[in-house]
């Protein structure tokens, strides 16, 4: 196994791949929920017991979609045809989920069920070998580091445009009329998602192949091996697990929050989001350079604690001057510094763990280990919408009304207390599970390689 170097056009276009499709991912994670709350009047509970049950439903799917992908043999590779194919379908499907349809009640609800779970399900199509390419264009570490920040740049960006001027380009494009604007929204999202995930296709190349295993098919028995006998998945699915429950609950929750507890929305969740895209992207850019002058652990201390701190300021900002659009703007950058380290850093560990499965089992299963990630973000997507819409109908919540004391208080529980809690369990998962030290990780490495540790030691200095 030979070092790869990639071209920096290879870099930008599976980054734009990235923007796409979390264009697509933050319309839905951001503003479906309140869309069909407050605009189409669908329940809460029925609302936070879909998403459960459709994202337990998809997360299921997921790694058998692994499965297919490990399995598949192109001219293309294993991973292009199927980013492909899930755009396109994933795209359609999205337009449908927005669609201005005229049913009645029951009929919209079961509507909106079948659409949002295809959603899932076909999301699941492109996500799972977008993201299993990290390991197999390159083995480079530092190249591994920036292939893993700059689609989370992108990302950011993604949600930077849709936190912060969603609420206005739906105003624009429906003209007074909300579900117009957000169907609107919805073929726009569509149309770039097509766009970028064809530059992706096209410009990124598979290049790592492994010897060990060649030939041989994927099952599901040997995808069960692959996960219990790789102790450092495991590991790494629980910090993802924990960081996406609390990430993904104040996310899609932040609407809410600032409408009904601090009183402003438009303003105050434009702040939010904007500083949150800004700070996340900083926190990208800054990681590949910050690995080389710290340790992983002291990394990863920063990207657990951060959020907590922030987290903390905002409940306070929340007490003192809910409306303050600096202090807001202060507690959201603190803590997307933390989430921008934490998203880069989950994409970097999985990947090591894959080089770990190969130097453990002796065979390479990209998709495989990548697949578990989106299970564990889907799962953390189902317990998010779970507490979201079911704790909604708990505290009392009336759509649109001024709220009681008793709503504003469990709202800020569900947007601010759970959220600090969990990040801060990433780190002990961390602490006490993760082994592949920068030391031991290049042993691996020059093992697979075919090295001494000496040579791969100085190849790291060069």
């Amino acid at each position: 196994m030979a070092s790869h170097r990639l071209s920096w056009t290879s870099k930008l276009c599976f980054g734009m791949g990235a923007f796409g499709k979390d264009l697509v991912y933050a319309i839905v994670g951001t503003y479906l929920m309140k869309y069909l709350t407050d605009i189409r009047m669908v329940d809460p509970a029925f609302v936070g017991v879909l998403f459960m049950a459709a994202r337990i439903w998809d997360a299921f799917n997921d790694p058998i979609m692994g499965v297919i992908v490990d399995n598949t043999r192109s001219r293309w590779g294993k991973f292009r045809p199927w980013i492909l194919i899930g755009t396109i379908v994933n795209a359609v499907v999205l337009v449908l989920l927005f669609l201005d349809v005229d049913l009645s009640p029951g009929a919209y609800a079961a509507w909106v069920a079948a659409m949002y779970i295809l959603w899932g399900m076909t999301y699941t199509i492109m996500d799972i070998p977008y993201w299993s390419l990290v390991p197999a264009v390159t083995d480079d570490e530092q190249e591994r580091s920036q292939m893993s920040a700059i689609p989370r740049f992108f990302a950011s960006t993604a949600w930077l445009a849709v936190g912060s001027g969603g609420l206005f380009i739906v105003k624009y494009l429906g003209d007074g009329n909300s579900i117009l604007g957000y169907s609107r929204f919805a073929i726009g999202i569509a149309c770039i998602f097509i766009i970028t995930s064809i530059l992706t296709v096209w410009k990124v190349r598979e290049r790592v192949v492994s010897t060990a295993g060649t030939g041989q098919k994927t099952s599901l028995r040997h995808m069960v091996k692959v996960l219990t006998k790789n102790d450092q998945v495991i590991v790494v699915l629980g910090i993802a697990l924990f960081f996406n429950m609390g990430y993904q609950l104040s996310t899609g929750f932040a609407l809410y929050y600032f409408e009904y507890v601090c009183g402003v929305k438009e303003s105050l969740f434009a702040t939010y989001t904007a500083v949150a895209g800004f700070a996340q992207m900083g926190a990208m850019v800054a990681f590949p350079i910050l690995s080389r002058i710290i340790t992983k652990r002291q990394l990863f201390a920063l990207a657990s604690l951060l959020p907590t701190i922030g987290f903390v300021v905002l409940f306070t900002v929340g007490l003192i001057d809910p409306r303050s659009i600096v202090l807001v703007g202060v507690s959201s950058a603190i803590i997307n510094v933390g989430i921008g380290f934490m998203l880069v850093a989950i994409t970097v560990i999985l990947a090591e763990a894959v080089d770990y499965g190969e130097f453990k089992l002796g065979t390479r299963n990209e998709s495989v280990v990548f697949s578990t990630q989106t299970f564990v973000v889907k799962f953390a997507g189902a317990f998010s919408g779970l507490i979201s819409g079911v704790g909604l109908k708990l505290i009392g919540f009336v759509p649109n009304e001024v709220q009681s004391a008793t709503a504003i208080t469990g709202m800020r529980v569900i947007m601010i207390v759970v959220p600090a809690i969990l990040s801060l369990l990433c780190l002990v998962v961390y602490v006490k599970g993760y082994r592949l030290n920068e030391t031991y990780y290049r042993q691996v490495i020059a093992s697979l390689r075919g090295e001494s540790p000496a040579e791969a030691a100085r190849e790291q200095e060069a």
